[in-house]
């Protein structure tokens, strides 16, 4: 199992806990968790990855894929300004040329556990504007407002703690974007 499974699994367990135990157990609940975090074999922090290069995108990319990929701009960034949304869009791009992830738009879209609007189901319940499209579109132009981010998560939002050891490169809107 990878440490992103794990953590999914250790986050769901503590979120229901949460809602059940005192405040005192809480704490417990807690330090049990970094002592899994620690002694489940395999989870250590992952070494920094190279940035953003190497192999590049197709000429002409299908128009499912810019579908996808302004779907996914759509669930992600819906409330972040434009430039936000052309490094959500990003990010994506940039997972694409990065040996560690899939090398297909719909590949790292469909990661597990690699988009929150993915795992929830409201990737396709996002209702896709034209200034999505625009944003996708723009990313496939090599506008990297991210900076050649692999990351990016809302601090107000985000229940990962993993998320938090990336070394982070800019922020946009709500968003932070990170290696």
């Amino acid at each position: 199992m990878e440490r992103r499974q794990w953590l999914h699994i250790l986050l769901n367990t503590v979120r229901t806990w949460q809602r059940e135990w005192p405040p005192q157990g809480r704490r417990w609940l807690f330090a049990l968790v970094l002592l899994g975090l620690i002694l489940i074999p395999g989870i250590q922090a992952r070494p920094l990855p190279p940035p953003a290069a190497g192999k590049p995108l197709p000429p002409g990319l299908p128009a499912e894929e810019i579908n996808l990929l302004a779907r996914l701009v759509a669930a992600e960034a819906k409330a972040e300004p434009y430039i936000g949304k052309v490094a959500v869009a990003a990010v994506v791009l940039n997972r694409t040329r990065h040996p560690d992830f899939p090398s297909t738009i719909p590949g790292v879209i469909f990661e597990p556990w690699a988009f929150e609007s993915v795992m929830n189901g409201t990737f396709w319940e996002a209702k896709v504007e034209e200034s999505d499209y625009r944003a996708s579109q723009d990313a496939l132009a090599d506008w990297d407002p991210s900076g050649g981010a692999l990351y990016f998560f809302n601090p107000a939002t985000s229940t990962s703690p993993w998320i938090w050891t990336r070394p982070q490169i800019t922020v946009i809107g709500r968003h932070i974007f990170a290696l």
